[in-house]
């Protein structure tokens, strides 16, 4: 299919100002909700975790049940890579004063001065879940892995995702309690347990779009814009690989792929040409937190190596 570089430029340009507000409103609704039941924010204003992202973030606490908390807008809005207006504001819900750990071999938690606490991440959801209810009322679903706020004409939809701080002390080798890798800890209602890293995306997203004159995350907006109309085309390898996931496939590009040309339609021909050229190099690749492999089995390879190819096979540019 030919694109033009008045279509992809429509591709490539990040999602209004509005957008920003609407992040910023998701975590209000949170906010009030948890004071509901007892959270302050001790009068502190909800700010962006970095200036140039969506990403805002507040920190709570409730003193009666010796909680701190962190909430800060993830994923697709906080990176400013959406392409679908309609899509929800994810918000994590992260319990900090009680946390998962990982450790070196042979050191426990009497090393740091931890010690085991009654509270635990699905006591946590059910509490986050009854604020949400008491405040929202019928418009709140809850989820497998989240808690949904259906919005309406006033409020946006939004998916909360209480979860524990998850702090990986693998490398630190001097029994520090604040040298770790903070990740966030999620336990679904069917039993899974994820880790996963938001932080990182956001920053190595952030510093990436800097170093290639911001044609990082507009070469993410084309190529998750170029997932959906290949779905619409029928393209299977396009259901078998997530918008995350392009987004990351792409931050493990060099910097020079991207900024080799200014043109929108030179720009991401060279994208789509130097995956073909080195999809070998998948099994290698990380995920954009740069920590988790974006690969995990060699299914997953076949399935982006599958949809590079039908990539590269399916864009064309009108000279």
């Amino acid at each position: 299919m030919k694109f033009s570089e008045e279509k992809l430029r429509l591709f490539a340009a990040p999602l209004s100002e509005t957008e920003d507000q609407k992040c910023k409103n998701a975590i209000g609704m949170v906010r009030d909700a948890l004071k509901d039941i007892g959270f302050t924010d001790d009068g502190k204003t909800i700010e962006k975790l970095y200036a140039d992202t969506y990403s805002y973030s507040l920190e709570m606490r409730n003193a009666t049940k010796n909680r701190k908390v962190k909430l800060f807008v993830k994923g697709s809005y906080a990176n400013n890579t959406n392409v679908r207006t309609e899509s929800d504001v994810d918000i994590a819900v992260v319990l900090e004063s009680t946390f998962k750990v990982k450790y070196r071999p042979n050191i426990n938690d009497a090393k740091y001065g931890f010690s085991n606490s009654t509270d635990n991440v699905m006591t946590f959801k059910d509490d986050v879940e009854d604020a949400l209810r008491k405040k929202f009322g019928s418009d709140v679903e809850r989820k497998n892995k989240s808690i949904k706020i259906h919005g309406n004409t006033y409020r946006v939809d939004a998916d909360a995702v209480p979860c524990m701080r998850h702090r990986d002390y693998s490398n630190d080798y001097n029994s520090d309690p604040n040298n770790f890798i903070g990740g966030i800890f999620i336990r679904s209602d069917d039993g899974q347990t994820i880790i996963n890293y938001p932080e990182q995306h956001i920053r190595n997203g952030r510093e990436k779009n800097n170093q290639t004159n911001t044609y990082y995350k507009k070469m993410v907006r084309i190529i998750k814009k170029m997932r959906y109309i290949m779905q619409d085309e029928n393209y299977e390898s396009a259901n078998n690989v997530s918008s995350f996931g392009l987004e990351s496939l792409l931050w493990n590009l060099p910097n020079g792929v991207f900024t080799k040309y200014t043109i929108y339609r030179y720009a991401f021909g060279e994208i789509t040409e130097y995956l073909w050229k080195n999809s070998h190099m998948l099994p290698f690749y990380k995920e954009a937190n740069g920590i988790k492999p974006l690969c995990e089995s060699t299914i997953d390879v076949e399935k982006y190596t599958r949809f590079i190819k039908d990539l590269y096979n399916f864009y064309e540019y009108d000279i």
